[in-house]
């Protein structure tokens, strides 16, 4: 028989409620009150009728994903940009190489002088975010920004600099006809008589 100082903890009213109840299994015989209906010091824990307590949670880290940092354009890209550019001033006849080395690519015309000295026609230069192409007829003749399409408009930055950072099939063949178009323009005898004019 349960006494009250088995449970030194419990409450007298839940030990009455206990001790007066009794369970029977199917083969009959009588049990002991579950221990769940006692509250007490003793156990050094609460338990309910209804519940057991849950499993304590494992309180979750907060996790932050690591900061991306800005994608650089490697040197190969860049060298891809220049390599392509210069092939477009290459394909062109009755330019002369004005200045050649790395990462850098002048041209001037033969012949056509400005205060004693060639005049520079385009050239390209790497520069630490992007891969520049200067094209000097659009400095002269402002009127040939009207034949940009929308998508090389977005490139051009000042009078007459074209902005790379990825090779770009679609603007590089436009830069193409519009070199071909200032170059005819620099040797026209207009542009001559315009060009003493500045002297």
């Amino acid at each position: 028989m349960l006494t009250r100082e088995d449970f030194p903890g419990a409450s007298c009213k839940h030990f009455e409620h206990a001790r007066s109840t009794t369970y029977e299994k199917s083969d009959g015989r009588e049990i002991l009150p579950p221990l769940f209906f006692l509250t007490g010091r003793a156990l050094n824990t609460r338990y309910t009728a209804a519940t057991m307590p849950a499993a304590p949670k494992s309180a979750k880290k907060k996790t932050t994903a690591p900061k991306k940092s800005p994608v650089k354009n490697s040197t190969r890209d860049f060298a891809a940009v220049f390599s392509a550019l210069r092939q477009i001033l290459e394909s062109l006849d009755g330019i002369a190489v004005q200045m050649d080395k790395p990462g850098t690519y002048y041209t001037e015309i033969p012949g056509l002088l400005h205060r004693g000295k060639p005049l520079f026609f385009a050239g390209i230069k790497t520069g630490k975010n992007y891969v520049s192409y200067h094209l000097l007829p659009v400095y002269y003749r402002p009127e040939l920004n009207h034949l940009l399409s929308p998508e090389l408009k977005k490139r051009k930055q000042g009078m007459a600099c074209f902005n790379f950072t990825s090779v770009d099939e679609k603007c590089f063949a436009e830069l193409r006809k519009l070199s071909a178009h200032g170059l005819k323009i620099f040797k026209s005898a207009e542009f001559r008589e315009q060009l003493k004019r500045l002297q």
